[in-house]
């Protein structure tokens, strides 16, 4: 299949279901395959994104694999390097928005293209791939809704993890959006997960009110995990920092934590008041795994 490039705003609300995503290109390297879809996120990360698809060659060649590009100047979208990766599509966001923004671009992208579920991964060669990839295709096909990779559960294994990292990770951020969504998360900064298309579909998650275009999105999702007649669990996985260098992360010094910190909190409490005023039920229900 030669390579198609569709123009920007190719994909449009209309299209996806509830996703509404900002403009976007679109290259189609190859046609679907797979039952699910592994979407990676980059921007600027060429030289890690490079070394990660040269690990997951395999994993590109048995699923379909989307490259998801923030508007990225390096050469991390270069089309020969994503052909020889194995990589199925590109697209580029070319409106507003962060990260919830390139989200919505996959999501949209997957379910416009009848995939049953999204498998997602950050393209900055801190995961292992490979490994883990498994466990999320098992527990899709097994019914459930919302996959979050963990590294700190039995089997899962991190290290040169930043201590300020670990620390807020492990004693607020996790401990905080268990608390608000009743279901027990242990790694909810990891962005490798999986979510199903029933999950993806559900007009609760998928309305005006819940597209949010940055980290925020994340945490919405994770919150909502067990709401919606959905069912979620973790499983373990790998994550590696380099033993030196820069840290492979948008998320740089006291201004940006503490900004990651404020959106927590309005997500965590926001979703709070709306359990308290609209949905009591919720805040007690427990799930019981999918039969």
């Amino acid at each position: 299949m030669n390579p198609e490039r569709i123009q920007a705003d190719a994909l449009t609300p209309k299209d996806t279901p509830g996703w509404r995503h900002p403009a976007c290109d679109l290259v189609e390297f190859k046609a679907r395959r797979s039952r699910y879809c592994l979407c990676i996120f980059v921007l600027n990360e060429c030289a890690r994104l490079r070394s990660q698809l040269h690990k997951m060659r395999d994993v590109c060649r048995d699923w379909d694999t989307l490259l998801v590009d923030g508007g990225s100047e390096d050469g991390s979208n270069d089309h020969g390097m994503l052909q020889a990766g194995g990589i199925r599509a590109l697209l580029i966001k070319r409106g507003p928005g962060r990260l919830g923004a390139q989200m919505q671009m996959a999501f949209a992208y997957a379910l416009q293209a009848g995939y049953g579920g999204v498998i997602t991964v950050d393209g900055n060669d801190k995961d292992d791939v490979s490994a883990g990839l498994p466990h999320f295709v098992e527990k899709l096909d097994q019914g459930f809704d919302h996959i979050q990779g963990s590294r700190f559960l039995p089997g899962g294994r991190h290290r040169n993890t930043p201590r300020s990292r670990l620390l807020g990770v492990r004693l607020l951020h996790a401990p905080l959006i268990s608390l608000a969504s009743g279901f027990r998360h242990t790694d909810t900064t990891n962005g490798f997960r999986a979510y199903s298309r029933h999950f993806l579909t559900r007009p609760e998650i998928c309305r005006p009110g819940s597209l949010r275009t940055g980290y925020e999105l994340h945490y919405f999702l994770s919150l909502n995990a067990v709401r919606h007649g959905t069912w979620a669990i973790e499983v373990p996985v790998t994550r590696i920092y380099p033993d030196s260098g820069l840290l492979p992360t948008k998320i740089h010094g006291w201004r940006g934590n503490l900004r990651i910190l404020l959106v927590l909190l309005k997500e965590v409490f926001g979703h709070i008041i709306g359990q308290l005023i609209f949905c009591p039920r919720h805040r007690t229900r427990r799930r019981q795994p999918p039969p």
